[in-house]
């Protein structure tokens, strides 16, 4: 499972000219169950986006698709984890959990 910080490198003007097609980029990655959660960074400075467990090149390349990449607007610091326990609402996404009973 991953953790993806997005830092914006744009000005915030310009980050929200491209949000539509960001929000239209994730709303694709939640369609194909890559994500499981994503949001703005409080202060706004980037976002946060968690993925599910799949090879770090195939994430890499996910997010190299993403609007705010392609134009050069945010930096991507992704944080891979083995997540131990969960909420019971998560236990299916958790490999660990789910093949440890």
């Amino acid at each position: 499972m991953y953790v993806v910080l997005v830092n914006y490198t744009a000005p915030l003007e310009e980050v929200d000219y491209v949000l539509p097609d960001h929000v239209e980029w994730l709303a694709k990655q939640y369609d194909h169950g890559y994500f499981l959660a994503s949001g703005r960074r409080v202060p706004r400075d980037g976002g946060v986006i968690i993925a599910r467990p799949m090879l770090r090149g195939k994430l890499d390349a996910i997010l190299a698709t993403d609007p705010f990449a392609i134009k050069h607007m945010a930096k991507y610091e992704v944080i891979e984890f083995s997540p131990t326990r969960t909420a019971p609402e998560l236990r299916m996404i958790n490999e660990a959990v789910a093949h440890a009973g």
